[in-house]
């Protein structure tokens, strides 16, 4: 995988941080430019010749070395390997895209450290969506030496960057990007295997394809909806009228999961611009040090919490109908789609499912709504969004859960039901299926 600074997608970080590809570096041009820039610059540049947040107005020779190591901290579980690889190659991506003034030395010792798996010991909790200065602090010091990289080889990659390069170094949220950039891949895979599910909900209790006509579409025409329902279409076998009307889950499905996948489609835009994006505080451009907020993670935290509470919403559905897969009314066989009068039958589906639905909205709480003042009140605004992506990866594994759980059901209402046994085997056949479409 060729690096740029330009044209990063999430599916290539989540591949890059699986470990599936080797990553290499070109045109360092923008990246040389910026550090060339850097080294003619005279009076006051923040964290180059001064000290940082509250300590902004304060002169220093020379203060970066002792900022990495200052804000080299963390607490909680280590961060998984897979996720601080993909950190690395968002940060490599963005210092590929020029304006940090970083020595352009250490990019390929970056890629190497990708490409040796080797990743920085990051901690879970240490920022609040204005950089991620614990995680990119802790990796410069594994550049360093003064820090082991997790899973350190006999020779590991090295750099010895100076002071002017450590404030440059950890101005980005890569940490958090690659998180959200993992999510919406994943997010993005359920969203498409849920219209699978659906089709086979449909099928098993006679729904009518009615809703899905194109009219309907071009009368509303928005964009989630409109695919969502070509893509429903096209996996049924025709028009079905057993019912005037069916339950929302149905008759609602295009739309309701449709804004889910707009919100989605949404936010990989928004992370993939900031992924290719030189988000430096300061900017080094057009021979200057433009002091600025492009740090600031706002935008994605507002689209990743939206893109959470319209994962509830389609999975607020899929419990919808699963609900009438236990229904006799619609499925036309026993409840629960038990083999014998009065057996439970599939009925324990919908406890599993009403739990991971339970998980989603509490995973679904708006993290925008709250802010924090810090550094003497210097610092007076935090997006959060490494908690948004946090919690969107979360969602990943219960959104799965209710998705098996209606695709267990919907097999089960599609052939002659066994005697009543443990559904476990099922729901995890179910997942697995989930993963392969």
């Amino acid at each position: 995988m060729e690096l740029t600074g330009a044209g990063l997608t999430c599916a290539q970080v989540h591949e890059a941080g699986l470990g599936g590809v080797r990553v290499t570096v070109s045109r360092l041009e923008r990246a040389r430019a910026a550090w060339a820039t850097a080294q003619e610059l005279t009076g006051p540049v923040y964290g180059r010749t001064t000290g940082v947040g509250a300590n902004r107005d304060v002169p220093l020779d020379a203060p970066g070395l002792d900022l990495l190591r200052s804000h080299a901290c963390g607490a909680g579980p280590p961060v998984e390997p897979e996720r601080a690889r993909a950190m690395l190659v968002v940060r490599l991506n963005q210092l590929l895209a020029g304006g940090s003034g970083v020595d352009p030395g250490v990019l390929p010792v970056l890629a190497d450290a990708v490409n040796a798996g080797c990743t920085p010991p990051i901690l879970t909790y240490g920022a609040i969506g204005t950089g991620d200065l614990t995680a990119l602090a802790t990796t410069a010091l594994c550049l360093l030496g003064e820090l082991p990289w997790r899973d350190e080889p006999a020779d590991p990659p090295r750099y010895p960057l100076s002071s002017s390069d450590a404030l440059p170094f950890i101005s980005s949220g890569a940490a958090t990007l690659a998180d959200a950039a993992i999510a919406c891949h994943r997010l993005g895979l359920l969203l498409d295997a849920a219209v699978d599910v659906a089709a086979l909900s449909f099928t098993a209790v006679s729904a009518s394809a009615e809703p899905l006509a194109a009219a309907v579409q071009e009368a509303r025409p928005h964009p989630g909806q409109a695919v969502v329902a070509a893509r429903l279409r096209g996996l049924l076998t025709g028009e079905r009228a057993a019912r005037l009307q069916d339950p929302y889950g149905y008759r609602a499905f295009a739309q309701v999961h449709g804004a889910a996948v707009d919100a989605l489609g949404h936010a990989a835009a928004v992370v993939e611009t900031d992924m290719n994006a030189a988000t430096e505080n300061p900017l080094i451009a057009d021979s200057l040090a433009w002091h600025n907020g492009n740090f600031h993670s706002a935008p994605v935290a507002l689209a990743l919490d939206a893109l959470r509470a319209a994962l509830v919403q389609t999975a607020q559905l899929s419990t919808a109908r699963l609900a009438t897969l236990m229904n006799p009314a619609h499925t036309g066989r026993l409840p629960f789609l038990a083999a014998a009068e009065g057996g439970s039958g599939a009925l324990i589906l919908e406890y599993v499912a009403q739990d991971a639905l339970a998980e989603l909205r509490h995973l679904a709480t708006p993290v925008t709504t709250g802010t924090a003042v810090i550094s003497l009140g210097t610092e007076d605004h935090a997006g959060f969004a490494t908690q948004a992506a946090r919690y969107a990866l979360r969602c990943a594994e219960p959104l799965e859960i209710v998705l098996a759980c209606e695709r267990a059901a919907a097999v089960r209402a599609l052939n002659p039901p066994p005697p009543d046994r443990p559904l476990t085997q099922d729901l995890t056949t179910a997942r697995q299926a989930l993963r392969r479409v």
